[in-house]
């Protein structure tokens, strides 16, 4: 369990107290956009890696037991979050790297961006909160509530980040969109366009989710639609 404990602590400081903060500007200014980001990448993936192997060998002690009913909710919601996270990953957004230039196009929001400027956050933020929920042994609190800290604190960070640099560019952008999904909307600062969501990425998506309940047996050893 230490192990895990310090494996999370890793990941959660690496993407909340570097990434996007300032340490993140001076680096970058003594190494380079390319070189940081390769060493990030690299760091991060190793950050994964540590925490899928630590959660693997830690003990499994109960400490709650969700209730029956709440399982059932598990297919839908991960529908969602696979949704978010897919979208997030396919439609071009100035919160992504290298993507910044599309601050300047009036029609940056756009898509899923209409309902969230971070839809691959707020996936992920749903899949970890709801495994946190369902899942009441100590290595999966400790695993996913790291990452749901990561998760939700992401966005705040990245727009702190964008914000050090485009300036009044990133908050027009910001202006017009949201973190919590359709709260731009519902505030009347965006509206929904469903068509600017193409067909292909509602496809990818479905594909996405069937092949992971059909792998998830096999990855995690447990059915990903409650019996």
């Amino acid at each position: 369990m230490v192990g895990l404990v310090a494996s999370a602590v890793f990941f959660a400081v690496l993407h909340l107290g570097v990434s996007g903060t300032r340490l993140r500007d001076g680096l970058v200014s003594k190494l380079g956009e390319g070189p940081y980001m390769g060493l990030f990448s690299l760091a991060s993936a190793g950050g994964l890696a540590a925490l899928a192997w630590t959660y693997s060998q830690a003990p499994r002690t109960t400490w709650w037991v969700a209730p029956g009913p709440m399982l059932h909710l598990t297919p839908a919601l991960m529908a969602v979050s696979v949704w978010f996270v897919v979208l997030g990953l396919t439609t071009p957004s100035p919160t992504l790297t290298l993507m910044d230039g599309l601050l300047e196009r009036e029609d940056a929001a756009r898509g899923i961006l209409r309902i969230t400027r971070h839809p691959m956050l707020a996936g992920f933020a749903l899949w970890s909160i709801w495994h946190l929920v369902i899942n009441g042994d100590g290595a999966s609190v400790v695993l996913f509530s790291s990452l749901a800290v990561v998760s939700v604190a992401g966005p705040p960070s990245i727009d702190r980040k964008r914000r050090r640099k485009h300036g009044p560019r990133w908050d027009v952008f910001a202006a017009r969109t949201s973190i919590v999904p359709f709260a731009a909307i519902a505030t009347g600062r965006n509206r929904l366009v469903g068509s600017e969501i193409p067909a292909w990425q509602w496809l990818v998506a479905a594909g996405t989710y069937v092949a992971l309940v059909a792998a998830h047996p096999v990855l995690f050893g447990v059915s990903a639609i409650p019996g």
